[in-house]
C-alpha cells in the first residue's frame, strides 16, 4: 500500500513539473496567460503587436489622386505608415481614387464591401452623407469619415467621424509666418504698417476659417501690426485658381501667401513671384526651396491604426474622435531654415510646450476683437441638423472651446471673421 501511495505521489510531482514547464517558453520565461510573472491579469496583456492583423482589410476612399492633391498625398501617406506599422500585406488594403462627392461615393464604398473590407474610411467632408448611406447598407462594416459632423447624431453604430485639433498647427504655422514678416521688417524691406498676408482658401466654411484665423492669430501674436486678406476659390482642388488668388493677392501687396486649399497652385505661385509661403498638409520645400518656410499638417496615423486595432479587437470605435499634438494628429513639416527668420525654431519650440502645458487657447478672447468689441459669448452650429441654427455656447473660461470632442464634435464650428483680416465672399 505504502508503495503503491509512493508511485502515485511521484506521478503527481512529475505532472507538476510538466505543466510548471508547459507554462515557460524556451527562455524559461512564464507565459501562463492565467498566472502572469509581470503582475498583470488575464486578458491585460494583450498589445498590437501581439494582435492578429492577417485577416483584416481596410478600403479608402480619396476625393482625389495622392499623385495630384497634397490633401490626398497627406492620407495615401498615412496609409503607408499604417500598413507598415501593423504589418498589413498590400492585398488588406484597398485605395480607391477620384471618387467624387456624390452618389459615386456610395457605390464605391459598396464595391469595398463586396471586396471584403472590414473597414471603409473616406477622406472628403462632401463624402459624408454617401458613407452614411453605406453604413446603413453593410450594418456589419466600419464606417469612418474624416471632418464630418454627423456621427453623434446620425445613430449608426457602424459609423464614426474624425478630426485633429490642427488649429494649433495653423497657430505654429502662423508664428512662423509672423518672425518672417517681422524679419522683413528689420531687415527695411517692409514698414510695419505693410504687414499684409494673404491667404487663399477654399470655401468660406467654417472648417476654412477656423484655419485662416487660427494661423493670422499665431502670427499676430509675434508681429502685432499684422493684417490679412482672404480670397476664395470655390473649389477644394483647381490648381488655376488657387495660382490666380495667391498672385492676386500678391498684387494686392501681401507680402507673405498661405493657404487651405488642395493643389500646389499657390506654393508655385509664391516660388515664382519670389514671396514666401507657408503651406498645408506636405512640405512644399520641393517646389518652393526659395520661399517655402514649413507646413501645418495633420498626421492621418494615429487615427488610422486606432480604427484598425479597434476592429481587431473587437472594441468600438469612438463616435467622433479629435487627435491632437500629444497623440501625434497635429504636426508642423520641416523647417527650411534657408528662408525661415533666425530663431523661428526655438520660438516654435517655445509655443508647442505652451500648447503641452495647456497654458495657450488658440482662440483666447483677449486676443482677438470683433467689430471692435471682446466676444464673451457665441453660440455655433455644432449640432448639424442641416438647419445652420446656432444652438451651443462656445466660450468657455475666456476662449472660443473649438473641437471639443467631450460634449461638442471634432470638426470645426469657428465660423467668426475678427478683426484684422478681409474676407470677401465673391458672387
Amino acid at each position: 500500500m505504502k508503495k503503491a501511495l509512493k508511485v502515485i505521489a511521484l506521478v503527481l510531482a512529475l505532472a507538476m513539473v510538466f505543466a510548471f514547464a508547459s507554462c515557460k517558453d524556451d527562455s524559461g520565461k512564464n507565459t501562463d496567460p492565467a498566472n502572469p510573472s509581470d503582475g498583470t491579469t488575464a486578458g491585460e496583456q494583450s498589445t498590437a503587436s501581439e494582435l492578429d492583423f492577417s485577416k483584416i482589410k481596410v478600403g479608402f476612399i480619396f476625393l482625389h489622386a495622392p499623385t495630384d492633391s497634397t490633401y490626398d498625398k497627406n492620407f495615401q501617406n498615412a496609409v503607408d505608415n499604417v500598413q507598415k506599422k501593423l504589418g498589413l500585406k498590400d492585398d488588406q488594403i484597398i485605395v480607391r481614387s477620384n471618387i467624387p462627392e456624390n452618389a459615386t461615393c456610395q457605390e464605391t464604398a459598396m464595391e469595398l464591401v463586396d471586396e471584403g473590407c472590414d473597414i471603409i474610411f473616406a477622406d472628403s467632408f462632401g463624402h459624408e452623407q454617401f458613407m452614411m448611406e453605406a453604413a446603413k447598407e453593410a450594418p456589419n462594416v466600419q464606417f469612418c469619415h474624416a471632418t464630418g459632423t454627423h456621427a453623434k447624431t446620425a445613430g449608426l453604430k457602424n459609423f464614426h467621424n474624425a478630426f485633429a485639433s490642427i488649429y494649433e498647427g495653423r497657430y505654429l504655422a502662423g508664428v512662423a509666418a509672423g518672425m518672417k514678416i517681422n524679419e522683413m521688417i528689420e531687415e527695411g524691406k517692409i514698414t510695419a504698417d505693410k504687414a499684409k498676408m494673404g491667404y487663399v482658401g477654399a470655401f468660406p466654411y467654417a472648417e476654412v476659417i477656423s484655419g485662416f484665423t487660427s494661423f493670422y492669430l499665431g502670427a499676430k501674436s509675434v508681429c502685432p501690426t499684422v493684417t490679412m486678406e482672404v480670397k476664395y476659390t470655390n473649389s477644394w482642388f483647381d490648381e488655376t485658381a488657387e495660382k490666380t488668388q495667391a498672385i492676386a493677392l500678391i498684387d494686392d501687396c501681401c507680402v507673405l501667401i498661405s493657404q487651405h486649399a488642395d493643389s500646389p497652385g499657390a506654393p508655385r505661385a509664391c516660388e515664382e513671384k519670389g514671396v514666401p509661403n507657408v503651406a498645408y498638409n506636405v512640405s512644399t520645400i520641393d517646389m518652393g526651396p526659395n520661399t517655402a518656410i514649413i507646413s501645418s499638417k495633420i498626421d492621418w496615423t494615429p487615427y488610422m491604426e486606432l480604427m484598425i486595432t479597434n476592429v481587431v479587437k473587437g472594441e468600438e470605435i469612438p463616435a467622433d474622435w479629435c487627435g491632437g499634438i500629444a497623440e501625434g494628429s497635429v504636426q508642423l513639416t520641416e523647417l527650411n531654415t534657408k528662408v525661415a527668420a533666425k530663431g523661428t525654431q526655438e520660438k516654435l519650440d517655445d509655443v508647442m510646450a505652451q500648447f503641452k502645458a495647456g497654458t495657450l487657447h488658440v482662440f483666447d478672447t483677449a486676443t482677438f476683437t470683433v467689430k471692435g468689441e471682446k466676444l464673451t459669448s457665441y453660440l455655433a452650429d455644432v449640432i448639424d441638423e442641416g438647419d445652420y441654427k446656432a444652438e451651443t455656447e462656445v466660450i468657455k473660461d475666456g476662449y472660443f472651446d473649438e473641437s471639443d470632442v467631450a460634449d461638442k464634435r471634432s470638426a470645426p464650428y469657428f465660423n467668426i471673421i475678427i478683426d484684422g483680416i478681409t474676407a470677401v465672399v465673391e458672387k
